[in-house]
């Protein structure tokens, strides 16, 4: 059964948020863990988690992803810019863990001029320094497209961080479908050949939630634009497909479209019935 949610402001606290979640007929959501473009981070009084958590459970949530903030970068070389970066990982872990959420997702990094092998140096000494192995949280590298000195555009890139990381175990894996196809990989014609490929390079297991993006710009553009789902140059066949997928269906699906609420509700909806109706089709051909 498909599990789609979409990525949600938490500017009126976790409990409205989760009850935005229950009207736009989802079940997950993503949240950022703090101010996506600064360092402040809400403090929740008991009451409000309380709230959340029993709208949580009453809704029967799936798998919870929360996104670290944009201005971290733990792939920096300059040393303001890493420490601020070490200590957003290790206080994010920390609050989302005690959350309960499941997943902390983040972007690599940037190496800005130092080189991507110092770059990925850089992000395993921040993951250690942030990931006790104590958790049940697990801390997700996506997969980026690219652009200027950006890590994380090829799956080596993740494959390394990972395997130097202290506690690998506690380190999975979220596909962002807009930037893997503006990283040069062919989901679009040839999504057994990338999901062939993610298995050798990183082992499939390690494949843990899907942000669901279409993409303004075009294949192997290294070009960061998203785009709603059927919208963009992905297509809406081409993420059908991966919606479908065997080895995908039973992840979690994260929208992190340009629409508002009642636009995602919309997708959702849209792409319940899609998938409902190539179900059926199927069913009918058999």
């Amino acid at each position: 059964m498909l599990t789609i949610g979409t990525h949600m402001s938490i500017a009126g606290g976790l409990a409205k948020t989760a009850g935005n979640v229950v009207r736009m007929e989802a079940d997950t959501m993503q949240i950022f863990s703090r101010n996506p473009r600064g360092s402040n981070y809400k403090v929740y009084e008991e009451e409000e988690i309380e709230k959340f958590q029993k709208i949580r459970r009453e809704h029967q949530f799936k798998a919870l992803l929360a996104h670290a903030p944009y201005t971290m970068n733990l792939a920096s070389g300059q040393e303001r810019v890493y420490e601020f970066a070490c200590t957003v990982i290790r206080e994010d872990v920390e609050r989302m863990d005690r959350l309960g959420i499941e997943y902390l997702v983040f972007h690599p990094g940037s190496h800005t001029g130092i080189g991507v092998e110092k770059g990925i140096r850089n992000i395993i000494r921040g993951l250690d320094q942030a990931v006790t192995g104590q958790e049940k949280l697990m801390v997700l590298l996506e997969t980026m497209t690219g652009k200027g000195t950006e890590i994380g555009a090829r799956f080596e890139h993740l494959r390394e961080i990972r395997d130097g990381a202290a506690h690998p175990e506690r380190i999975g894996v979220c596909l962002d479908t807009c930037h893997v196809f503006a990283a040069g990989y062919d989901i679009v014609d040839d999504l057994e050949g990338v999901l062939e490929e993610f298995d050798r390079v990183l082992g499939l297991e390690l494949l843990k939630a899907v942000h669901l993006n279409d993409s303004m710009m075009p294949f192997g553009s290294h070009k960061d634009r998203h785009a709603v789902v059927g919208e963009g140059e992905i297509g809406l066949d081409a993420l059908l497909r991966i919606l479908r997928h065997p080895v995908l269906k039973d992840l979690p699906f994260y929208l992190e479209t340009p629409l508002d609420d009642k636009g995602h509700k919309e997708e959702i909806r849209m792409i319940r019935k899609k998938l409902e109706g190539a179900g059926c089709a199927e069913g009918d051909g058999m």
